[in-house]
């Protein structure tokens, strides 16, 4: 009996999402060992496809795994929960089903497990012809079966009962006059305990009054089956934050409480380390302020203890075998490829500059992709790149943000902003708050540094630029923070937490962009109203959700910090711009976006010519003007639209760069007034001129600037160049880059945008196509062969 009152605090491993190892289990076991926690629920995977495991006994192989698991949990003092799902197709009136549910039961008993669940959550309220001729209600089938399966079971002292009604929210038409709670209550047995998720399936806060009016109700005390760690509905979010909202005080109005946590292994360090503290705290005699249970406290504590993990050498999943650290020794890692140091045939390679519009480029398989070492090599004597951080140099930029082992190195400051940002459900941590909070005021009051704004008070311009340096500052620590992960020891912690790191790292990366473009060249309109500035935004410290002004759930508004900050964003609401899958090889290099300055200029153009030397396989001759390529590729966009170019660089450099037009019928006859008398200029057809056939450079570089049809450019007015898109890797960089550019278009009224792509060049279209962008036109563009593609902003 005294086992049956003991407090049940402990895991439940998530019903959804990758499975965890064994390895993994094991180092849970001693987690929970060492902080207390002594019960740990499991059951088979509970999505569509494995909803009839209840009907099927284990494999000898199986039994064999799911005894060592009962075992090493019992070994660490953990109670083992074994649950079952069967409320999706179970006919309750069935002999044969139910004789099929014992006899699964009876093969996990005798493997030594002596504490069961039967879960009837998430499935129809309904009934089928049979049972309704054989119970009165749902909740009777329910309760009949669950007093028949624990009575064949011995009446273990640890049945678990989870409802239908599993919380507030589900209960019709309230929790105290539910007919279906009304029915548990009276009628499943007493020793039986009724699982409950709280006022809602995410609770904010467990309150002493909702509990007891369920206690009420069920006549026993429910077991909490916590919900608040759960990141299985959204693919954006992990919550790395304590146990927060459930006073220890509360253990008085329960049976247990079972914390179900992120999908990823790695990512319940702090919430179970904190559940931990909850527990001891609860059980704490004395009454002073260090026994008190406080979620900060807790916090430090669990993050000093963390910091000794993060930085180990830890496999992914946990594994330590022999083989696995062979295979390990024998296979590298790749260290941070830039754009060729893992192999081309499994990363999607987008081609490199595709020079003019009549011949495609070359087959990337045929191209010399520029390898790190060689472009370390090819830029040695150069010296500093014009586009470099003031302050330092190339040498100084590359030793700053080398590919040492400092960067590898997770800091303590560094993972409390990564539990700021991926705090709670109904929350944010500091850092997030900061972010979310500096970025709507920005764009509130991006009117006081617009490019055609009246005379502003200076103090309110550096106001803006103070606020703007933070959110370019932390901004700048979310990409060190992904470096930092990426470039670690811990495989584990990669594997899990990469993913999330890596998608804040882009969105991160399109911000800073857009904040650095808003100073100066951002227009203000004279009405606010219909314009991007009016979207809908959030700020503060809780979820864009509970700003509905009633407490919703948290997958209400999904994505979390960066959900949000993609919101405030002028093309936020295209998501297909901001959620793509990691790539397959992480790299921890060091990007940045930015807008175009001048002295860019050379730098890129050095960088086309020679990609175009490489791609054609020529020599670069004395007899070609060394402007020529960047004059055609680059030159009417950075002089005539500079202000919509965008910047991609690395730790040495600029390695890249995307082009936007926002008025295509301004730009051309710009082109025609002063672009191409200065070119003729430049290249004379007689005397003196460096160009073999300038007469034919000239005729090209007119086609470059061919009319579009009146019909596409009223729907697309806007148009977009990728001819000096990167080669990554990571692709997911050069979408980033791009979407930087689309953000600063939508910004000054752009509604769409086109680019015109190679037929033949089928990575960009698809590259293109991933982007939402659809073909529009074919053969009527600048180019015969040349296809269109275009998507509204």
């Amino acid at each position: 009996m005294e086992e049956k009152k003991q407090f049940l605090c402990g895991v439940v491993e998530g019903f959804y999402g990758r499975p965890w190892t064994m390895d993994q289990r094991k180092v849970l076991f001693q987690w929970m060992q060492s902080w207390g926690l002594n019960t740990y629920l499991y059951g088979p995977k509970d999505d569509l496809k494995h909803r009839l495991l209840w009907r099927e006994v284990y494999s000898h192989e199986e039994e064999g795994q799911l005894r060592i698991l009962i075992k090493e949990a019992q070994s660490r003092g953990v109670k083992f929960v074994y649950a079952l799902s069967p409320g999706q197709d179970i006919v309750f009136s069935s002999s044969c089903d139910l004789t099929l549910l014992k006899r699964k039961l009876r093969q996990v008993s005798d493997l030594g497990c002596q504490a069961f669940a039967i879960l009837f959550d998430d499935i129809d309220h309904s009934l089928c012809q049979a049972d309704s001729e054989a119970f009165s209600s749902f909740a009777h089938a329910q309760v009949t079966i669950t007093n028949e399966i624990y009575r064949f079971l011995g009446e273990p002292p640890v049945f678990l009962f989870c409802p239908t009604e599993y919380c507030g929210s589900l209960c019709s038409p309230s929790v105290s006059k539910s007919p279906y709670l009304q029915t548990v209550g009276e009628d499943l047995l007493p020793d039986i305990t009724v699982i409950w998720t709280g006022t809602k399936v995410i609770s904010r806060k467990l309150s002493v009054d909702c509990l007891s009016e369920v206690e009420s109700v069920l006549q026993r005390p429910p077991l909490i089956w916590d919900n608040l760690h759960a990141n299985d509905y959204d693919s954006r979010r992990l919550f790395l934050g304590p146990f927060k909202g459930r006073e220890p005080e509360l253990r008085s109005n329960l049976r247990g409480l079972l914390l179900n946590p992120n999908c990823e292994f790695e990512a319940n360090y702090i919430p179970l380390h904190s559940l931990g503290s909850w527990y001891r705290s609860g059980k704490e005699e004395r009454k002073d302020e260090e026994c008190e249970y406080c979620p900060d406290r807790a916090l430090s504590a669990a993050l000093h203890d963390w910091m000794e993990e993060l930085n180990q050498p830890l496999q992914a999943g946990r594994q330590s075998s022999r083989a696995d650290q062979r295979s390990s020794a024998q296979t590298p890692r790749c260290k941070t490829p830039d754009r060729s140091d893992c192999p081309p045939t499994l990363v999607d390679r987008l081609p490199v500059f595709p020079l003019n519009s009549s011949s495609p480029p070359s087959s990337p398989t045929k191209v010399k992709v520029e390898t790190e070492g060689e472009k370390k090599r090819s830029n040695q004597p150069q010296g500093p790149r014009p586009g470099a951080p003031s302050g330092g140099g190339r040498g100084q930029k590359a030793q700053g943000w080398g590919l040492g082992g400092g960067k590898g190195l997770l800091s303590e400051s560094q993972v409390r902003l990564l539990v700021g940002l991926y705090y709670l459900p109904h929350e944010y941590g500091l850092s997030g708050q900061k972010l979310l909070q500096d970025l709507s005021w920005l764009k509130a009051n991006c009117h006081l540094v617009s490019a055609n704004s009246k005379k502003t008070a200076p103090q309110k311009i550096d106001e803006w630029r103070g606020r703007s340096s933070r959110v370019l500052s932390l901004c700048e620590d979310i990409a060190q923070l992904h470096c930092s992960v990426v470039g670690g020891a811990n495989r584990a912690v990669l594997y899990d937490l990469y993913p999330y790191v890596w998608d804040l790292r882009n969105t991160a990366l399109v911000a800073k962009a857009f904040i650095c473009w808003l100073d100066g060249r951002v227009l203000s309109d004279s009405s606010a109203l219909g314009t991007w500035k009016n979207c809908f935004h959030l700020c503060g410290k809780t979820p864009g959700a509970d700003l509905l002004g009633v407490e919703s759930e948290p997958w209400a508004f999904k994505g979390g910090v960066s959900g949000e900050v993609q919101m405030l964003l002028p093309i936020g609401s295209n998501n297909e711009l901001f959620t793509h899958p990691p790539p397959l090889f992480p790299t921890s290099r060091l990007y940045n976006i930015r807008p175009y300055h001048g002295k860019d200029k050379l730098e890129l153009y050095r960088m086309v010519r020679q990609l175009h030397l490489r791609t054609q396989g020529v020599q670069e001759s004395s007899a070609l003007h060394p402007d020529v390529i960047g004059d055609r590729c680059l030159g009417p966009c950075l002089v005539l639209s500079p202000e919509y170019c965008f910047i991609l660089e690395d730790e040495l450099g600029v390695c890249g760069c995307v082009l936007g037009i926002l008025d295509v019928r301004m730009f051309a006859k710009r082109c025609q007034a002063s672009w191409m008398p200065a070119m003729r200029d430049k290249y004379p057809t007689k005397g003196g001129n460096t160009h073999p056939n300038p007469q034919d450079l000239i005729q090209l570089m007119e086609e470059d600037q061919g009319e579009y049809p009146e019909s596409l450019l009223f729907h697309f007015p806007s148009q977009l160049r990728l001819d000096a898109l990167p080669e990554l890797v990571d692709v997911s960089v050069s979408r980033t880059l791009l979407t930087a550019m689309l953000t600063a278009l939508k910004a000054n009224g752009s509604q769409g945008v086109f680019c015109e792509v190679q037929p033949t060049d089928r990575q960009r279209l698809e590259f293109l196509t991933k982007l939402g962008f659809l073909e529009i036109l074919r053969g009527e563009a600048r180019s015969r062969e040349g296809v269109v593609l275009g998507r509204l902003l």
